[in-house]
């Protein structure tokens, strides 16, 4: 039977509960995208309750598991970690590293690509490390996984193209006047295309996101209802 919805729009339904649970009730591949950031392996103990590092693979292995199952052929599940330390010593966590090797050589997924989401607005951290040894700098990224059921997922990066620099816009305007083209000594052959107006820049799978924003309408919107944010989106 399947879970009733918290509230529906034109654009589908939310729903509220054990993320693994809900999963099961849904179609095997009929999800086009599953996208999710679960408590992380750190080791001091969180509120909304997070795994210990030795049990914690093996815990998202389960629920990468049914993931798989319920995406569409060309469907993807992005994934995003944050970094930990070994406890009791400065040094890293290789946790969220095991994770994309596990999903692929066991569960069959595909790593389409790696991108790594940089908040400058972090504050420093962890605690022992940095504020108060000072032996390491602070840990301002996440790393960020996505996978596929096949090589070949869904994707366009035309729809999410960057605004291009005060520079491009120039070089586009008059490219005779900024560049000539030729063969870079790394062997790279750039041609008069490369001032071609596109729309705007391709995208790096560096991602610079602050999260400072404090009112916001995501925010106002749960502040109002007392809910706090959902660890998972699912998109059929």
């Amino acid at each position: 039977m399947i879970s009733d919805p918290c509230y529906t729009t034109e654009l589908g339904a939310a729903f509220q509960g054990d993320s693994l649970r809900l999963l099961t009730e849904l179609e095997n591949e009929s999800v086009d995208l599953v996208l999710t950031s679960p408590p992380f392996a750190l080791q001091r103990q969180k509120e909304y309750g997070n795994r210990e590092q030795h049990e914690y693979v093996d815990w998202l292995t389960t629920f990468a598991r049914v993931v798989h199952q319920k995406l569409r052929c060309n469907g993807s599940f992005v994934l995003d970690l944050g970094g930990a330390y070994e406890k009791g010593v400065p040094v890293r966590s290789l946790y969220n590293f095991r994770v994309p090797i596990r999903f692929c050589d066991e569960i069959g997924f595909f790593l389409a690509e790696d991108f790594y989401w940089f908040n400058p607005s972090k504050l420093p951290s962890p605690i022992e490390w940095v504020n108060k040894r000072k032996l390491r700098a602070k840990d301002s990224v996440n790393t960020v996984w996505w996978f596929s059921k096949t090589e070949w997922p869904k994707a366009d990066v035309t729809k999410v193209l960057a605004p291009y620099s005060d520079r491009m816009k120039k070089l586009i305007a008059d490219p005779a006047s900024f560049y000539t083209p030729k063969k870079r000594p790394s062997g790279h052959d750039i041609g008069s295309a490369f001032g071609r107006d596109n729309g705007g820049a391709i995208p790096s799978n560096l991602l610079q996101i602050p999260n400072s924003e404090s009112n916001g309408q995501y925010l106002f919107r749960l502040h109002d209802r007392g809910s706090k944010t959902t660890s998972s989106t699912v998109s059929s």
